[in-house]
């Protein structure tokens, strides 16, 4: 690592658990004593994974800061940390304050390196289903998807207590974030980065939309709209790529399971690049970033 100037990088998915991808994560290491890293989601699913990796990264990055995704909230019976829902999640924004790592509870950190100023806002959203299938209830939808061999693990293993269910939790969380949004400065614009995507559109390149109905809630998707925001990240999909939408740049940032990544590859790197801004030509449409951003 070398002192000079540095880049907000992000990542996602790592998913530590399996054997595959931890040396990738041990490859990790930022190009300078100034870059920041993002983490948006699903580095783990047992605590002392996720302890682990995000130990190691917050050694080496200047700031590390995290966001949960649906498998850090998971209760499998071999984790050693049995807490449910709400109260996993707070076990674990305890565990990331005590080793240095923003939570969406913390407040937002600015970036004032190159293409700052930025403020990163790490939001906390879960799903409700409401990217199902049009004219279906949730029952009827999550039926079809159990007809079509497509069930997320999150029903077995992602508790929503003390809520009464996920969509509850998801609406909770929901409002709490919009009041934080909404009591932002509106001077210094947002890197706004959620596990899940903020629009539905994305989920579009799914290969079975059954599965689109874990993936967010349509009561975000107009935050990047109504706050001045200069990037979005996510993850969740296992489909790293670049996007446009009303003008915002949305990166999806996942290295993904070990059968994914084995037959892509890695072609925008482990890490991508947020600020500054990689300069890239797009498609007409605006829609697809072509350019490969910068990686570590």
């Amino acid at each position: 690592m070398t002192s000079g100037v540095g880049r907000l990088l992000a990542v996602s998915d790592l998913h530590v658990g399996m054997a595959d991808n931890r040396p990738i994560i041990e490859s990790l290491r930022p190009g300078s004593d100034e870059d920041w890293l993002i983490v948006a989601g699903d580095v783990a699913e047992l605590s002392d994974d996720i302890e682990w990796a995000l130990r190691l990264l917050a050694g080496r990055f200047a700031k590390v800061i995290w966001t949960p995704g649906n498998h850090e909230l998971w209760t499998p019976r071999e984790d050693p940390v049995q807490l449910r829902g709400a109260e996993r999640y707070a076990h674990l924004v305890a565990r990331c304050r005590e080793l240095g790592v923003v939570t969406p509870e913390d407040p937002y950190p600015v970036w004032r390196g190159p293409g700052g100023p930025a403020a990163i806002a790490p939001v906390f959203t879960l799903y409700d289903y409401s990217f199902r299938a049009p004219g279906l209830t949730v029952e009827q939808s999550l039926q079809q998807a159990d007809e079509a061999g497509i069930v997320c693990t999150d029903e077995f293993l992602l508790d929503n207590w003390p809520y009464p269910s996920r969509a509850e939790w998801c609406r909770a969380r929901v409002a709490e974030t919009e009041r934080r949004l909404a009591a932002h400065d509106p001077d210094i614009p947002l890197v706004l980065v959620s596990h899940w995507p903020l629009l539905r559109e994305p989920t579009r390149a799914l290969w079975r939309q059954e599965f689109a109905q874990w993936c967010g809630t349509e009561l975000t998707e107009r935050w990047h709209r109504d706050h001045r925001t200069e990037a979005v990240v996510y993850g969740h999909l296992h489909i790293p790529r670049t996007t446009w939408h009303d003008g915002v740049r949305f990166e999806e940032v996942s290295v993904g399971y070990p059968r994914e990544w084995r037959r892509r590859g890695h072609p925008r790197g482990l890490l991508r690049q947020i600020l500054p801004a990689a300069q890239a030509p797009v498609d007409a449409d605006r829609s697809v970033v072509r350019l490969e951003a910068a990686s570590s």
